[in-house]
């Protein structure tokens, strides 16, 4: 059996900002693949480059050395033209961690969601049939489909920026901080979406500070620190047998993931080793 190529191939990436002196390097060698329907979670603390490799991926920042290679195509000499073209095919979608900045404020939540189809060149009324079937697969009423994104909970925008993303039926999401500014209760629900979106077959990196939001729903766990890929394979092997002494912080420190044997002594040693 012929194994799929991978949506997403990052090799040896490097990103540095700023020029001479203040230059500053913000992510280095970095390699890292998603297969087709996988869901990898890339875990780090704020400034160890998660944000950096999205938007390196996404274009929004040049890189410095290194392939970015989506959906077969080979993205690093693209200009802003064929940067465009890719977005507008929906072979990539992002999500924000706060969906105001991805959802118009003045548009109504039908007329966000078939924005997209529409500059792909699908019919009206097929992208709005296709809008309320994303909106269900985010468990959201069609009710809502008249209201502005103000008119919503926090965790009602956050499921229509995900039906956003997939209405076209993207290849990758990647997902920055999807649950962070939600409260429990919301942030339960987006997982548990999220998870149900694995079977869909399109990719997911979830990008998140927190290990525990992503240890259920990732199949592949990459941890970034200081700009550096330390550790990734399996969630279960990353969670249950971590080999980087980072990695075995972040388990220590989550409170879902956290053993009898994992206590404040334990964690201030690994600070201690971290930093040596």
């Amino acid at each position: 059996m012929t194994t799929p190529p991978a949506v997403l191939e990052v090799t040896g990436l490097d990103v540095h900002y700023g020029a001479r002196r203040q230059r500053r390097r913000a992510l280095h060698d970095v390699s890292l693949s998603v297969a087709p329907g996988e869901t990898v979670g890339i875990i780090g603390e704020t400034g160890s480059g998660k944000s950096t490799f999205a938007r390196a991926v996404l274009g929004l920042v040049g890189a410095s050395a290194g392939r970015i290679v989506i959906g077969g195509e080979d993205v690093g000499s693209y200009g802003k033209r064929q940067w465009r073209s890719l977005r507008r095919r929906g072979v990539l979608q992002y999500v924000f961690q706060d969906p105001l900045r991805s959802l118009d404020p003045d548009l109504t939540i039908e007329e966000s969601l078939i924005e997209p189809l529409l500059v792909q060149g699908v019919p009206r009324k097929e992208a709005a049939d296709r809008a309320r079937t994303f909106l269900a697969r985010v468990r959201l009423s069609e009710e809502l489909l008249g209201r502005l994104p103000g008119e919503l909970s926090g965790g009602q925008r956050q499921r229509v920026a995900v039906a956003r993303a997939l209405v076209t039926e993207p290849k990758l999401v990647i997902l920055d901080e999807p649950v962070s500014a939600l409260d429990s209760a919301n942030r339960v629900q987006i997982l548990q979406i999220l998870k149900e979106l694995r079977d869909s077959g399109t990719a997911l990196v979830f990008i998140s500070h927190d290990l525990g939001s992503v240890a259920g729903i990732a199949d592949r766990i990459a941890v970034l620190y200081q700009g550096e890929l330390v550790e990734t394979g399996a969630a279960r092997d990353v969670i249950t047998d971590p080999r980087h002494v980072y990695t075995r912080l972040l388990v220590s420190s989550a409170p879902t993931l956290r053993t009898a044997s994992a206590d404040r002594a334990e964690r201030e040693s690994l600070r201690a080793l971290l930093h040596a």
